[in-house]
């Protein structure tokens, strides 16, 4: 399938789908707590966000991998600035500039979030930070683009803060994992 022809489906579809090389997969919905902590996160990155350039998003925002030419919905990106969208789209809904992706793994997804996907996300110039947060227990992980482009990973467990220094914000653990209905 083409990517226009998956545009065109995508465009008419009640569930999102996943693009590469041709192939598209569903996309699962998530549990209770998926949406939680994704929800989570795009507010605390919201509040601290809107005075500045940058806006998060939720997962409907279609994320586009113009160097491999994924086409996914992470459960959240932060855009600073004006959105660039994928020249081939011609809807203008596919975004190619994000600062930062956001993934909550899922048993179902976690080994592809983790592996595969994030190294399709890797290769997203103006991307800096990429944070997975973990369902089963309080883990974030953030992958941070160093000045010389190399990648690197610092782990945050239990109550602590991450930090994303391309945005100058923080984000406690208590606050990203809080659920007033456990």
């Amino acid at each position: 399938m083409s990517f226009a022809e998956y545009l065109a489906i995508e465009a008419e579809s009640t569930i999102k789908h996943e693009f590469l090389q041709g192939q598209v997969w569903a996309m699962a919905g998530g549990s209770r707590r998926h949406v939680a902590i994704a929800a989570n996160l795009l507010r605390l990155l919201g509040n601290q966000l809107q005075a500045g350039p940058c806006q998060a998003h939720s997962s409907d925002v279609r994320i586009r991998v113009l160097a491999t030419g994924l086409a996914t919905y992470p459960a959240g990106s932060i855009i600073c600035g004006q959105a660039e969208l994928d020249p081939e789209d011609e809807r203008g809904e596919s975004v190619t500039n994000p600062v930062v992706l956001i993934e909550v793994l899922s048993p179902s997804t976690a080994e592809y979030d983790e592996g595969e996907k994030l190294e399709h996300y890797k290769r997203i110039a103006s991307l800096r930070h990429v944070l997975i947060a973990a369902q089963d227990e309080r883990r974030i992980d953030v992958w941070t683009r160093g000045a010389d482009g190399t990648w690197a990973l610092a782990r945050q467990l239990g109550p602590g803060v991450v930090h994303l220094s391309a945005l100058g914000a923080d984000l406690p653990l208590d606050d990203v994992y809080h659920d007033p209905l456990a």
